[in-house]
């Protein structure tokens, strides 16, 4: 469906997209992650024909996005994560003239109007004004307009930042429902969100793809059986002293929290009781307090700050 070929796109001295490649497959949910400044809405906005690159090539259904605009453009239906909207118009004028925009003309253009509303749920909402509705619905007209024209491909940028959690669940399972005729590409800060409604993912770092997989495969791939998490008070070159001693850690990695507290992950191919004791004598020894312990179990927070964070705060052994 979507084919990306050693994207490039560079800003003078900064690259924001650096040689990604990847493709997508034709009737799933994929999301799309990356710390802020990875290139995400950048690489979404090239794929959907809103910004030109440096080098590389993307094909629509079969045509280039760039020797190819207007047939790609037909298959991609787009929310940025700014919806285009009108304020001082209604839904019904809104979507009119979007359609219109994207080529559909009478009985047409008002059977889908008709039915992207029925299918965002807007439909009594049709006449108000947009700067009357609230955040939620302002997003589901957005959603609709991305739906006019019957495209293959929609693609949403951070569709859920700013609702409340009742509008989130909402748009949650519009993209769900979506995700059963169309191919959906969701980019999000929520990974709980991400992990609930995508098939897979794409984790994007500074520029460049470093994980394409099922959530599940990721957890399974970075996170070993047996895993513990602790909060201690020492500093990090103390806590990395302790662990050099124990044997049975395999790896470990050292976060600071936000309070200045130490956080620990360790996997271990050892029995978890026993690593808990080795860890609370061994800190208690240095009259070091651990405040919290837990084995650990994997979710695509912990692939992501993996695959993501700069400094990883410890070593492999």
């Amino acid at each position: 469906m979507i084919t990306v070929e050693h994207l490039t796109k560079c800003y003078g001295g900064f690259t924001a997209v650096s040689d990604l490649s990847f493709e997508i497959d034709e009737g799933h949910v994929y999301g799309f992650l990356g710390p802020n400044g990875a290139g995400k809405s950048t690489t979404m906005n090239i794929m959907t024909g809103c910004l030109s690159a440096t080098e590389g090539r993307i094909r629509v259904n079969g045509y280039d996005i760039f020797e190819e605009p207007e047939q790609a453009k037909r298959t991609i239906g787009y929310l940025p994560e700014q919806p285009p909207l009108y304020m001082n118009e209604t839904p019904a004028e809104y979507l009119r003239f979007v359609g219109e925009a994207k080529g559909l003309k009478g009985d047409m253009l008002k059977r889908q109007i008709n039915d992207v509303a029925e299918k965002t749920k807007i439909e009594h909402v049709m006449d108000r004004l947009i700067s009357t509705l609230s955040k939620g619905y302002r997003q589901r007209v957005g959603i609709a307009q991305a739906l006019l024209g019957s495209p293959k491909v929609i693609v949403l940028d951070e569709p859920t930042v700013g609702l409340d959690p009742i509008q989130i669940i909402e748009i949650r399972e519009l993209i769900r429902q979506l995700g059963e005729t169309h191919t959906v590409i969701l980019s999000s800060h929520i990974l709980s969100e991400v992990q609930a409604i995508c098939e897979k993912v794409l984790i994007i770092s500074q520029g460049k793809l470093v994980a394409f997989d099922k959530p599940e495969n990721l957890e399974k791939l970075f996170l070993a059986s047996n895993g513990i998490c602790f909060t201690v008070e020492a500093s990090k070159d103390e806590t990395a002293e302790v662990l050099e001693k124990i044997d049975m850690i395999a790896e470990w990695k050292i976060r600071l929290r936000e309070d200045d507290r130490i956080m620990v992950n360790i996997k271990t191919e050892s029995e978890s009781v026993s690593i808990c004791r080795e860890l609370f004598f061994a800190f208690a020894d240095r009259k070091r307090a651990i405040l919290e312990m837990s084995s650990k179990k994997a979710n695509l927070e912990d692939v992501f700050i993996e695959l993501t964070e700069g400094e990883k705060g410890g070593s492999e052994k």
